[in-house]
């Protein structure tokens, strides 16, 4: 009714005004063409396409395979010309360059009947020739602008060699150290991690539809990062609410962000393998968030089914993998297979088959590929823009501010570029592989600054380093250990650079023990005897267990996979070029015995702090982690004054904290404060603390800023088991502070008031019990 009624006031309105200007005479008005939008000519044109599509080739653009293969492996030869002819792949992924990538298209083009583009994926995952840290690396930078300047650059990179595509983001929340895959992602932490992946979303994807962006992939849909015991593709078992409140969110952000792909997970959920979920693919990932791209399988993850044992054949794996809401199929081929079979028997429905053509039709086409399928193949920006100097800069700001400086006793850092002698020790001090890391893309060792290039590179001919090895990672040799002492002994200071090697963490590298590898801990204990001051950097894709290693050392730096500026970087943070900044997304355990080791564990009815044996607690090792989520130190020294906060959220529900801290220490630096909020009762057991805000602040030596947070109570609710989302009234603990464990706490209370109940669903609105 308002619509009729605003349509006739409207009405009445031109009259009126035509009244009003007299009676002129009316000019007769040319026929006005039909304009169509952009959504409208891209709804007609795949439309247009799809009609002309045969069931074979609409099945077809449903499958990925490997381009490797399709060129020289297995595939090649009459199986792959087959392949094109029929029109039977949608999507290559994993090789990369504009020459090997325009030999796929040209085949593709030249054999196909309709001549419908391939789409090119591939993994670049922190960076494609120019490297960047790893992503868990670069959490700990927590600066979200850096993050989306670094995605953007690798999106320019591997579009000007002619990829369309990432799988990329990682999003899944890694609780669990052991797990290889930590090192893909941003930690333990669901507010952060949300935070990081819309940056890398909209960085991947900062100029969709030009040439030098990419589509982003949301990946690995849901849970993938609490496998039982850490060890990569077991079985996910966890509780609605977990799942809802701790591993969804960052799913939810890249949608939010405008995510263009989603990845299913390996792992199974709740006893249902994510690749064949259709409440997680279809009930709430298209019905109730609203998703319009496509959804891939991982790598043979449809065939998988099978070894998961919810499917006995081929067919049946294929036909519970689409039917979930996977769209296109990875590496396993069975889309092609089974699919055109199941549809023609009646057991697949072809509008189904339609849908999922037409998100992978609309996603080449808003790529532009329909107008020109070769625009992203272009030799001459594939040699100009690929490891240009501002994308080199960037990779060596990146690598400095990812680093967290975790021990540095009498100030011995920075050191002076006055310094005569320096023993660099270690199996990654003069590394060009490891330093990369996994997932290293196109990234090549020649390209890579070691530590002790960068040493040099800073410091000159004027300061003697000598070099040696020491040790391996693995083999039990100790031979290198007398030059090690020897070098060692004759110096100023020694640098030990010592960790994993890249293959040691990422996916299918689960560790049940988080030490340093090999004999590097006895090599430690060697340079210690020298009676120098020793400086340990440490290099690696997870938290390790690192209590000797911190007593070993005068000065511990985490510089994780630093990438291709890795030597750089280091002497930058070293010689005070550059300030530590990073703060730990992930906290380090004593030992292996506490895993999970997270920082927002949930209450229990008899805590680790009571002054009696039966408590949560183990009977061998302090309930601390040696290094806390949120930790990390600094060159200069920061001061909070008294946190400000309300004893009451306002009748909107919002909360103003704020705190005033200065930098009382001898240079200007940068301090991560964070906000931190405990609900004190409610009607499920709740977290100890959650991280709900955080701003990265440079503030001059000497110097005061004030910072200021603002709460909004709806964000303090929380999922129950029946996946609703609850706000309840009543007080929060509210936390400021440098890392998780060092906060200040102050109280404050939310009462709903009748114009508030839009901050609480009232179906499931619990008062709480004071």
């Amino acid at each position: 009714m308002k619509r009729i009624i605003v349509a006739v006031v409207c009405l009445m309105g031109f009259s009126f005004v035509g009244f009003a200007q007299g009676s002129a005479p009316r000019v007769p008005r040319k026929p006005v063409k039909n304009i169509l939008t952009d959504a409208e000519k891209e709804t007609r044109f795949v439309h247009n396409l799809m009609k002309k599509m045969t069931l074979t080739e609409k099945i077809g653009q449903l499958s990925q395979y490997v381009g490797g293969e399709l060129l020289t492996g297995p595939k090649s030869g009459a199986v792959s010309d087959s392949l094109f002819v029929r029109g039977m792949i949608g999507s290559i992924l994993n090789v990369g360059g504009v020459e090997q990538l325009r030999k796929l298209q040209q085949k593709n083009i030249q054999s196909s009947r309709l001549k419908i583009p391939v789409l090119f994926g591939f993994d670049v995952i922190h960076g494609y020739k120019t490297i960047f840290p790893t992503p868990l690396a670069e959490s700990c930078s927590w600066d979200l602008g850096l993050m989306y300047e670094t995605a953007k650059a690798a999106a320019i990179e591997a579009s000007a060699s002619g990829i369309h595509w990432t799988f990329a983001p990682m999003v899944d929340i890694a609780r669990d150290p052991r797990w290889g895959r930590i090192v893909e992602g941003a930690g333990e932490d669901t507010y952060l991690a949300c935070k990081i992946a819309e940056a890398r979303v909209r960085g991947f994807q900062w100029n969709l539809g030009k040439p030098n962006a990419v589509y982003a992939c949301a990946k690995h849909f849901v849970a993938y990062g609490a496998p039982q015991a850490g060890r990569d593709y077991a079985p996910v078992d966890l509780s609605l609410a977990t799942l809802a409140e701790i591993y969804l969110p960052p799913f939810k952000a890249c949608i939010d962000a405008g995510v263009k792909t989603f990845m299913s997970a390996f792992n199974s959920v709740n006893g249902v393998p994510a690749t064949g979920n259709r409440w997680l693919l279809t009930e709430l990932l298209r019905k109730k968030w609203k998703f319009k791209g496509f959804v891939v399988s991982d790598w043979n993850a449809v065939q998988e089914l099978k070894a998961h044992g919810v499917a006995e054949t081929d067919e049946d794996a294929a036909l519970l993998a689409f039917d979930a809401g996977v769209d296109m199929n990875m590496t396993d081929g069975l889309y092609n297979r089974c699919l055109e079979k199941a549809v023609r028997e009646g057991r697949v429905e072809m509008k189904e088959i339609d849908a999922s053509v037409e998100r992978i039709l609309r996603a080449k086409y808003a790529l532009g590929l329909f107008d020109d399928p070769y625009r992203f193949l272009n030799i001459e920006r594939e040699r100009h823009e690929v490891r240009s100097d501002s994308i080199t800069r960037l990779a060596r700001k990146a690598a400095a501010s990812s680093m967290v400086l975790l021990k540095n006793s009498h100030a011995l850092l920075p050191l002076s570029k006055q310094t005569k002698r320096i023993a660099l020790i270690g199996p990654l001090a003069n590394n060009c592989a490891e330093v990369l890391g996994s997932w290293k893309a196109r990234g090549e060792e020649k390209d890579v600054v070691t530590v002790l290039e960068g040493l040099k590179n800073k410091l000159g001919r004027a300061t003697e380093v000598n070099y040696v090895r020491g040790c391996d990672f693995l083999e039990p040799s100790t031979q290198e250990f007398s030059a090690a002492f020897d070098a060692a002994k004759q110096s100023d200071v020694i640098i030990a650079v010592v960790g994993e090697k890249a293959l040691m963490s990422g996916e299918s590298r689960s560790r049940a023990v988080l030490r340093l590898p090999g004999e590097q801990g006895a090599l430690l204990d060697t340079l210690r005897k020298a009676g120098k001051p020793l400086v340990v950097v440490l290099m690696n894709g997870r938290p390790l267990c690192l209590e000797k290693t911190d007593q070993q050392a005068d000065a511990l730096l985490e510089a994780w996979f630093p990438g291709t500026q890795c030597g750089n970087a280091v002497a930058d943070i070293l010689f005070g070029d550059a300030m530590p900044s990073g703060k730990l997304t992930t906290s380090f355990p004593l030992t292996e015995g506490q895993i999970p080791n997270y920082y927002n564990y949930k209450r229990s009815g008899r805590p680790g702090d009571m002054p009696r044996s039966s408590t949560v607690r183990h009977i061998d090792v302090p309930n601390r982690n040696l290094y806390p989520f949120g930790y990390g130190l600094s060159y200069t020294a920061f001061s909070y004054g008294e946190m400000r906060c309300p004893k009451q959220f306002d009748d909107d529900g919002m909360l103003t904290v704020s705190v005033d801290v200065t930098n009382t220490g001898r240079y200007d630096g940068e301090e991560i404060v964070q906000l931190y909020v405990a609900d004190k009762v409610a009607s499920m057991v709740r977290p100890v603390k959650e991280l709900k805000g955080f701003q990265k602040v440079f503030i001059p030596k000497g110097q005061t800023k004030r910072v200021d947070f603002t709460l909004n109570v709806h964000d303090l609710g929380f999922w129950d088991n029946n996946m609703r989302y609850i706000v309840e009234p009543g007080a929060f603990e509210i936390m400021v502070g440098s890392n998780s464990e060092d906060v200040q706490k102050k109280e404050a209370i939310w009462v709903q008031a009748a114009s508030n109940t839009r901050h609480a669903q009232p179906k499931v609105k619990r008062p709480k019990q004071r």
